[in-house]
């Protein structure tokens, strides 16, 4: 069944205000119309404040403006009256017809309903999560990967042609502390007993790894002609008169020697086992990437050395105490930084700047990293070396996580990392599950810290957002069953009889529902898709408390049943951008 109805009233409004302001104003070619819902539903469907906005540029009274503007709209089939209100608000009412034919296009659009062409195919990047695979991921990841996740599901729905993607941190010194912290735990299944530095890995998962090697391989990486023992006894004695790091290196360094080409083994082994935890886990949690990309990669291809050669080609580096340094402060950074050390190894900075332009060199048109709120003052030097390469810094954008606090019984859960004594991902996930922990995570704006309730999320009440969202579906699901009618809604459906304002509401709700996707894209914001769902479903619980769906009169019925058919329909698909199942009964 073909309808004619537009499924974004909000820009036929804003093309009616446009040539208005065209009659009335034909020398003003540059007029920018933004309509917003107003609160209260006497204030109208939309609102503008454009009259207000040129006043003061057109030494006019906004008052005045608004009625000549107001009187120059064309006709509308869609828009009842058009009001000012305030000090020149022009207020916008729709039809209740249009409201009521809108429900016929939600259901004739299905799952593509609120789609829309803002990104219009371009490419984009999404970078997010990137933990360095030493260890589980906790807490803090988890909210990084429902945001990257969702935004990624909610940039797709606005037209966008998305790439997923997972910065694999497989090269450099945490690799080789993980693998160091599992061969010392090895040492000791074989009987070698040393002294644990208190700033190498101390979680469970490296016992468990270095158990793993022993019961694969028994003493295999324990004796060799030269003992370990010796060696790193030696090193142990003076570790009071280095420095936690430096102590940490030299028995990295030793490590490397005693192991030689074994070495390899077993940074390997640690690297895959964690990497595979890492992928399993997201998986597990609903989030998954298209492409995995590896940090020794662009070691190994050389492209590293190349974008340091860049930089050298534009005069950008100098050399001091032996180590090669970048003008970074040149382009807006606090300090100069170190590319190159004086052992000739290269640094982290030096391959985020080759992973950047490897990004920029697969030729995507938007690039978004998400990072931890910790990595903040690591902004402007990846944008300066963006810079300092000719490349251009206004397609790649950096959005910030806060970390989120876990509380459980109003107290809240301490955790550190380095001592392993953290909450993991998969441990929340197994406590609240993963509907509540993705729809949880993105109750908040990303830069904003997020206390978790653990017992509200656990809970089945009206309190838990994702519980009470979740039971709309279920609900509406349970009358569809009850009903038990042929499918053919779409086409009986007399929707001038949803008279009643509850029934209004939900319609204008539903016709919000596109904007909703383009607002979340633009702005990089989630939380407005779970904002959407609760207020829809408490509009929805308002009207399921108050109306019967199942009556006698056999049209009515139909009608009202292909109003909360819709309704389920959004609620569907809004929970599923967000990562969130749709139960049928609960």
């Amino acid at each position: 069944m073909a309808t004619t109805i537009p499924f974004d009233f909000r820009s036929h409004c804003i093309q009616l205000l446009a040539q208005a302001a065209k009659q009335v104003l034909p020398d003003e070619t540059e007029i920018q119309i933004e309509l917003q819902r107003p609160k209260l539903v006497d204030h109208g469907d939309y609102s503008s404040n454009l009259a207000m906005k040129l006043a003061k540029r057109l030494r006019r009274n906004p008052l005045e403006l608004s009625k000549v503007l107001i009187e120059a709209l064309p006709d509308s089939p869609y828009v009842g009256k058009v009001i000012v209100a305030g000090g020149g608000f022009i207020n916008f009412f729709l039809k209740k017809t249009a409201k009521q034919q809108f429900l016929l296009a939600v259901l004739q659009a299905g799952d593509s309903f609120g789609h829309n062409k803002l990104g219009a195919g371009k490419t984009i990047q999404i970078e997010f999560v990137s933990a360095n695979p030493t260890g589980p991921l906790h807490v803090g990841h988890g909210r990084g990967a429902a945001f990257g996740a969702s935004l990624a599901n909610i940039m797709a729905a606005a037209g966008y042609a998305v790439t997923r993607e997972f910065y694999v941190n497989d090269a450099g010194r945490q690799m080789d502390i993980l693998a160091l912290s599992t061969w010392l735990r090895y040492l000791g299944w074989c009987g070698i007993s040393l002294p644990f530095p208190g700033n190498a890995y101390q979680g469970q998962y490296v016992v468990d790894m270095a158990l793993e090697i022993h019961r694969t391989h028994g003493d295999r990486y324990a004796h060799y002609s030269d003992s370990p023992t010796q060696q790193l006894a030696e090193i142990n004695a003076k570790a009071a008169t280095d420095g936690e790091d430096e102590y940490l290196d030299n028995l990295i360094t030793a490590a490397k020697s005693i192991l030689g080409e074994d070495y390899a083994y077993l940074h390997n082994f640690v690297l895959t086992e964690q990497l595979n935890d890492c992928r399993n886990d997201l998986m597990e949690f609903g989030v998954e990437f298209e492409n995995w990309f590896s940090e020794q990669s662009l070691f190994d291809s050389g492209l590293v050395a190349r974008a340091v050669q860049l930089l050298d080609d534009k005069k950008l580096l100098y050399r001091q105490d032996g180590a090669l340094w970048f003008q970074s402060t040149g382009f807006g950074d606090e300090k100069d930084r170190v590319v190159q050390r004086e052992n000739g190894q290269y640094t982290y900075f030096a391959s985020d700047i080759a992973y950047h332009l490897s990004k920029y060199e697969r030729g995507f048109d938007y690039m978004l990293n998400i990072w931890g709120a910790d990595h903040h003052g690591y902004i402007s030097r990846v944008k300066g070396a963006i810079e300092a390469l000719s490349l251009d810094s206004d397609k790649l954008e950096i959005a910030l996580v806060q970390f989120a606090v876990l509380y459980r019984d109003g107290n809240k859960i301490s955790m550190s990392t380095r001592s392993g004594e953290f909450v993991t991902l998969r441990q929340l996930r197994q406590e609240v599950g993963n509907d509540a922990a993705r729809f949880f995570y993105v109750l908040r704006k990303s830069d904003q810290h997020l206390d978790f309730d653990l017992d509200l999320a656990k809970s089945q009440s009206n309190d838990n957002p994702v519980y009470y969202v979740q039971y709309a579906h279920a609900r509406i699901c349970s009358v569809l069953e009850q009903w038990g009618g042929a499918v053919d809604i779409l086409g009986r459906a007399e929707t001038k009889l949803l008279t009643d304002p509850a029934e209004l509401v939900l319609l204008q709700r539903m016709i919000d529902f596109p904007d909703t996707i383009e607002a979340a894209a633009k702005e990089r914001a989630p939380h407005l898709i779970a904002f959407f769902l609760r207020e829809l479903a408490g509009e929805f619980h308002s009207y399921y408390n108050s109306t019967r769906f199942l009556v006698p009169d056999e049209t009515l019925k139909i009608a009202r049943l292909a109003l909360i058919s819709a309704v389920c329909q959004v609620l569907s698909k809004g929970l599923s951008l967000l990562g969130v199942t749709s139960p049928h009964e609960m």
